[in-house]
């Protein structure tokens, strides 16, 4: 509501003023902002669905809505639709994939046995938010297969998942291994056959962006089709002499982007870059420069317009903040100089294509470096210069080399240029592994204040679309949002909203975890929040705790403080007399289960019944402790109810 208040505000204050230029920006963006805000809670209402209160086991019919592989982890997800009216609409299952049965597909007619939960909610203040991409999707339950797959009807193996699916399954047969992923990534889109450390050595180098389908591989498609296009039709001198072949190749270039476009699955980065290539193809087509501003506002207008919850997700703030600021970039003058077309020997012009190409890299990365500490607390420090190596490498020889690839499969072919394609991704990724590996490659931010990420965007946003001296001042804003971010403490204490799992962050910023055997995920999610690029520690090793199989007592000083934190980490059944004993001698307590009044800690009490009202929580124990828990970031939504 502050939100609409603040837009309906700005409509009132410009409806007051008697004329001018003033008058007619605030009430249109009063207006918009209030259109934009309808739109999102008519969007949020529009998708609602049951959701699953509480865990539990059950056996339904379903209909396979989509099947997605999951290669590197041996996993297939499935998207079901129960058949029975009183089930949910919408579920998302994980089943091994060595347990699915001949047939399974999408349209196809299962019948499973599975353990379903409510989707995750966010696990950490700051962390991803699971549910809210869930409540958008539809899914209602999400959960694991028990037992055999039953199939009761075959799926016809028709349809563009299934397609895709065929495609992904012989890229990565021509090329086991860490490579048929990446491959399997650019042509299909598809990353879930990425090996985590592979995946991981790409976020680290700032390399990230090469396996999600967006601006650069819709421009290398559609490049290419042109161009083909363009050689082949010259070919016929009465073709060249009747028709506009510039026309005629921009016309096959909007058709292959569409096509790649539905067969990568229609992600949002690659919608948009849709849109913005077919807009560049519309002003080629009317002699017009199209690659503008106003490209990048009617690409994102069009994308919220149909799927407006994609604002909140870091996939379109970084595609639209990349495209920004490299328009913005060669819209400057000196710059547009400095690239122009001029006639001068070949070695100048590749200086000046790679001063381009390493000013734009610098661009796009200090654009993309609030987005990625803000969504995912790290940032690539040395991604200009592997992209500088990456872009070319990708758009140049393995984009292409993996097609001709594909068209040779089609008359047995293909197995050369495969090997070709092996060897040029091997380098990409050996690339990748080096520039992640080197010491001081990756910032690492704990969670920023939400105005301090605010303001970053906003003073980035005046930098970018003012071109007057008044443009500066959009440095004001952003340099408060950094110095924000600079400040923001490192939590003491984290915890999960199960309770099962905490980390109390040591004074030089490494977390030690109360259970040592906790998965991957929730140790890169606890080293994220922390701040810290590293693996956590175990408290029991520590010499300011003391553990037993039971529970773990923690000395903390915190400047001039001294905490005392006991963590409960098991189910037996303990003394009365010591539980109450060692609650009072502490000052926070933790567990994953109730505890009873009598446990009275002189600070906090988080068990499971608190957690069940805060959710995950993050602990600042400085001169003014406080506790900041999920819910208070989420409660107003509906996915949080």
């Amino acid at each position: 509501m502050a939100f609409l208040t603040i837009a309906l505000g700005l409509a009132a204050a410009g409806a007051a003023l008697n004329h001018g230029r003033c008058r007619r920006v605030l009430i249109l963006v009063g207006l918009a902002m209030s259109a934009g805000c309808a739109l999102i809670w008519w969007r949020s209402d529009w998708v609602a669905s049951p959701r699953l209160e509480r865990p539990t086991i059950v056996s339904f019919e379903a209909r396979v809505e989509k099947i997605e592989s999951r290669a590197a982890k041996g996993d297939l997800r499935l998207t079901l639709a129960p058949t029975a009216a009183d089930l949910l609409p919408v579920v998302r299952l994980s089943l091994p994939e060595r347990e699915a049965p001949s047939g399974l597909g999408d349209g196809a007619r299962i019948r499973v046995r599975a353990r379903l939960q409510p989707p995750p909610p966010m696990a950490l203040p700051g962390s991803h938010d699971f549910a809210r991409d869930a409540w958008f999707q539809g899914i209602g339950g999400v959960g694991r297969a028990i037992g055999p797959v039953e199939i009761i009807e075959r799926s016809s193996g028709g349809g563009l998942d299934a397609m895709r699916d065929r495609l992904g399954r012989h890229i990565r047969s021509q090329l086991p291994g860490p490579s048929g992923g990446i491959a399997n990534a650019l042509a299909t889109g598809d990353q879930a056959a990425v090996g985590e450390e592979d995946a991981e050595a790409m976020r680290r180098s700032g390399l990230a962006h090469l396996l999600s389908v967006s601006g650069l591989h819709i421009a290398a498609v559609v490049g290419a089709a042109m161009l083909l296009a363009l050689r082949l039709l010259a070919l016929s001198e009465r073709l060249a002499l009747r028709f506009n072949l510039v026309l005629v190749a921009a016309g096959v270039g909007a058709i292959a982007g569409i096509a790649y476009t539905l067969l990568t699955g229609m992600q949002v980065p690659t919608v948009r870059s849709c849109i913005a290539a077919l807009l560049v193809l519309g002003g080629i087509a009317l002699g017009r420069d199209a690659i503008s501003l106003r490209l990048v506002a009617v690409g994102a207008l069009l994308v919220l317009l149909f799927r407006p919850e994609a604002m909140a997700g870091a996939s379109f703030q970084m595609s639209f903040a990349a495209v920004t600021a490299i328009i913005v970039l060669h819209q400057w003058a000196s710059v547009r100089h400095w690239l122009s077309p001029r006639e001068e020997g070949w070695p100048l012009r590749v200086v000046r294509g790679l001063v381009g190409l390493l000013l734009s890299g610098l661009v796009v990365e200090v654009a993309l470096m609030p987005f990625a500490l803000y969504h995912f607390h790290r940032a690539g420090l040395y991604g200009v210069a592997a992209n500088l190596v990456a872009i070319p490498l990708t758009t140049f020889v393995i984009m292409p080399l993996e097609a001709a690839a594909l068209l040779l499969d089609s008359v047995g072919f293909g197995g050369p240029i495969w090997v070709a394609v092996g060897w040029t991704i091997d380098a990409l990724l050996g690339l990748a592994r080096h520039i992640g590996s080197a010491e001081g490659s990756v910032a690492m931010l704990p969670t920023m204040p939400r105005w301090a990420f605010a303001s970053m965007i906003g003073g980035g946003l005046w930098l970018c679309l003012w071109t007057s001296r008044i443009r500066r001042w959009g440095l004001v804003p952003f340099m408060a949002g950094a110095l924000g971010a600079a400040l923001a403490p490192v939590p003491s204490l984290l915890v999960t909203g199960d309770g099962q799992h905490l980390a109390l962050v040591r004074h030089d910023g490494v977390p030690v975890l109360l259970r040592s055997r906790s998965g991957d995920f929730v140790r890169d999610l606890m080293s994220e929040a922390s701040a810290y690029d590293g693996d956590p520690l175990p408290l029991e090793e520590q010499r300011f705790a003391r553990c037993s199989r039971d529970a773990c007592i923690a000395d903390i000083v915190e400047g001039k403080s001294a905490w005392r934190l006991l963590a409960i980490r098991s189910r037996n059944r303990m003394d009365w007399a010591e539980l109450t004993g060692a609650c009072a001698n502490a000052d926070i307590v933790v567990a994953d289960r109730w505890l009873p009044k009598g446990c009275s800690p002189r600070w906090l009490k988080l068990d499971r019944k608190a957690l069940e009202q805060t959710g995950g929580v993050a602990i600042y124990l400085n001169e003014a402790p406080r506790v900041e828990s999920v819910s208070s970031r989420i409660r107003a939504h509906p996915w949080a109810s």
